[in-house]
This record gives structure tokens, C-alpha cells and sequence, in this order.
């Protein structure tokens, strides 16, 4: 998948990087700081969907890229640890997703509801957040693979 002659891939990791962070932090601070709650409710689903959007598709053009190029030697192994990272973050993903518009759906309610959904939402807002960085550090690795600096 191109877009303007440039791999998708490249162009669309950016939205993950920004967006799966930043909706991780919205996450934790929905689930951490009741008083915030109300105000963070719409911006933690507006923003947690861009960054659900955003890894399927860098993992689905990242699967199309890999196909393009062949790679070999220590590279390869790279490739299969940025592989291996992105497959385990578009599953936090969608289950950060999936919890996040839950939460923002059952927003009234109190009680073991609210404590379980809150507690949810913040551990998969985390590990999508230690898997975007461990995924775009892997990719990097690739992308500077070679170069001295």
C-alpha cells in the first residue's frame, strides 16, 4: 500500500505513536481521577478510536511492506521482533478500545461497575502504551538499521 508513492506503513505509524499513547494516558487518568471523569470521557473515545484505527492499519501495511522487501542476516530478526510486538498491540489495542467505549457507555454507573470497568480500562491503557513503544522501538531499529550516529 502506497499513498503518494510513499509506503503507507511509514505514514501511518506516526498517528499510532501519537495517538495509542495519548489515549493511554487519557485511559489511566479516566480510570485514576473521578473528578476528571466527565471531561475525559468524549476525548478518551475520540482518541483511543484514531489510535485503533491507526495500528490496524500500520500493521496491515506493515504486512504488505514486509512482503514487498525481502530481508535477511540481523535484519530479519528485527523484522520478526517488530512483528511479534505489533501482532500482541493491535490485540491491547482493541481490547483498550473495546473497554474504553464500554466505560464511556456505562458512564453513570456506580458501585463494583464503575470500580471493575475503571480498573480495566487503566492495565490495558498501560500495556497498549508499553506495547506502542516497544513496537515503534523495534520499527525504529529497522528504519536506522545500519547507520552510525
Amino acid at each position: 500500500m502506497e499513498f503518494n508513492g510513499l509506503p503507507l506503513h511509514a505514514l501511518v505509524v506516526h498517528a499510532a505513536v501519537i495517538f495509542g499513547p495519548l489515549s493511554a494516558l487519557a485511559g489511566v487518568l479516566y480510570a485514576l481521577v473521578p473528578r476528571w471523569r466527565d471531561r475525559l470521557r468524549w476525548p478518551l473515545v475520540a482518541t483511543v478510536a484514531i489510535a485503533f484505527v491507526a495500528i490496524w492499519v500500520a500493521y496491515f501495511s506493515g504486512e504488505d511492506l514486509e512482503e514487498a522487501n525481502t530481508y535477511g542476516g540481523p535484519l530479519a530478526a528485527l523484522v520478526e521482533t517488530h512483528e511479534e510486538r505489533a501482532g500482541v498491540l493491535r490485540i491491547s489495542v482493541t481490547a483498550f478500545a473495546l473497554l474504553s467505549f464500554l466505560a464511556a457507555w456505562w458512564h453513570t454507573r456506580t458501585g463494583p461497575v464503575r470500580l471493575v470497568m475503571s480498573g480495566l480500562v487503566a492495565v490495558s491503557g498501560v500495556v497498549t502504551l508499553v506495547y506502542v513503544y516497544l513496537t515503534g522501538d523495534a520499527g525504529a531499529q529497522i528504519a536506522w538499521y545500519g547507520i552510525e550516529g
